[in-house]
């Protein structure tokens, strides 16, 4: 019989058993971690350096790096923000810097580090950790007030639990038996996988771009339709900062923002789209014709493709000005109107199609999980069953890349069990 029984042996699962015996060490607590290590998923994020939060300090601010769960968090981060987990790892010797996109790594650049730290307080605390111990089924017990909770072959009781699982289906199916409502999951933080001659063997460039999803019944099967014949209409999508061309296609924060934001949105186009990146976000396609024609009277005697008018890479600058259907020996006093107004599209509404995604480094994150309207926000707790919690991804709560969603597992499990230990 445990007082407390943590399921998930993640960032969450941890960070909620070390607050719990901290806040109530009288406590008999448990984690159940169904795979053979705990803390996976610590060990791959920032590359093995794990991004343990973001140094925003400002709860409004920090909310809005959060597609699900924007409104919902403001108060919980209110509670327990980003200087709260920098103060809990650095009271126990694990010193951590802030760098300068705002990610905070521990100074050792080793997610070890972290795992170290968390397994070292569970341990120093008297945590019960059992691997290889993936949940089968959990009930209420016969009183109703606590839950019975069964592995491969032993059954445990506990006054209180803590599911701390990420997006784990089959724990969403059993709390759907106990009349939770869950919102189907789908892939959020993904690269976009773009085939297109235009990106093609300039892997590794990175420059500022904006990136927009336009709706999609103005697309085309034609990579080639030019954009001007097309009736302008907003965006379903936008975002803005590095884009970073990879061998399959598009990544960078731009992608992973528009990936975050349009979950659902992209998900219902079967991750079949367009993507138009303006490769000079200062300025626009008439704006960018403008300075092209300056650029054609002052330097009349070069190349087009030798000279680099605009702030891009130069392998990129290539790339489009051949996409352009300008040859090699052109030079800005020989350029036609139409191929300049070319030029000026391609740097300014590059179109790609986008066929299908790939999962960000290892980074697999979802959008979905425990309806939020079920939630208590103020505790963690179901708002339909007693004695029971949630913490991490396990509800509909994700974010951008940057250390925001382990900042949602830290602050969720925090107050969950805070919650626990003094109810």
């Amino acid at each position: 019989m445990y007082d407390v029984i943590i399921v998930g042996g993640g960032a969450a699962g941890f960070y909620a058993s070390i607050q719990i015996a901290e806040h109530a060490p009288q406590l008999k607590i448990a984690i159940f971690e169904r795979g053979k290590t705990v803390l996976s998923k610590v060990k791959v994020s920032g590359g093995g350096r794990c991004n343990v939060t973001h140094g925003e300090f400002s709860a409004h601010d920090l909310v809005t790096n959060y597609p699900r769960g924007q409104k919902e968090l403001l108060g919980p981060f209110h509670t327990y923000a980003p200087g709260d987990v920098m103060s809990f790892f650095e009271e126990r010797r694990v010193p951590l810097k802030i760098e300068a996109d705002g990610r905070v790594f521990p100074q050792s650049n080793s997610s070890q580090t972290i795992i170290d730290c968390l397994v070292g307080e569970a341990e120093r605390l008297g945590i019960k950790v059992l691997k290889n111990s993936a949940v089968k089924q959990f009930n209420k017990n016969e009183n109703g007030e606590g839950w019975q909770i069964t592995t491969m072959n032993k059954h445990y009781q506990c006054k209180k639990m803590l599911l701390a699982t990420g997006s784990n289906p089959k724990i969403w199916r059993q709390l759907e038996a106990l009349g939770h409502t869950i919102v189907p999951p789908v892939p959020s933080l993904f690269t976009f996988n773009i085939n297109d001659e235009r990106i093609a063997g300039i892997q590794g460039i990175s420059t500022y771009a904006t990136a927009e999803v336009p709706p999609k019944k103005i697309f085309s099967s034609k990579i080639g339709v030019k954009l001007r014949s097309i009736p302008k209409e907003e965006p379903v999508l936008r975002s803005e900062g590095p884009v970073l061309i990879t061998h399959w296609g598009l990544s960078g924060p731009a992608i992973l923002k528009l990936s975050a934001w349009g979950a659902n949105i992209l998900h219902d186009y079967h991750y079949v789209f367009r993507v138009n990146i303006n490769w000079t976000p200062e300025y626009t396609t008439g704006s960018m014709e403008l300075l092209l024609r300056e650029i054609k009277e002052v330097e009349a005697k070069k190349t087009v493709l030798r000279t680099n008018a605009v702030d891009i890479p130069r392998r990129l600058w290539t790339n489009l000005v051949k996409a352009s259907g300008i040859e090699k020996d052109l030079k800005w006093a020989d350029l036609t109107k139409e191929k300049l107004q070319n030029l000026a599209e391609q740097l300014t509404a590059c179109s790609f199609r986008v066929e299908g995604k790939s999962t960000f480094k290892e980074e697999f994150v979802t959008a979905g999980g425990v309806d939020l309207k079920e939630i208590n926000f103020k505790t963690f707790g179901s708002k339909i069953h007693p004695n029971l919690y949630f913490a991490g991804e396990i509800i509909n709560v994700d974010a951008i890349t940057g250390g925001f969603n382990f900042q949602n597992a830290w602050t969720g499990a925090y107050i969950a069990a805070k919650a626990i230990a003094l109810e």
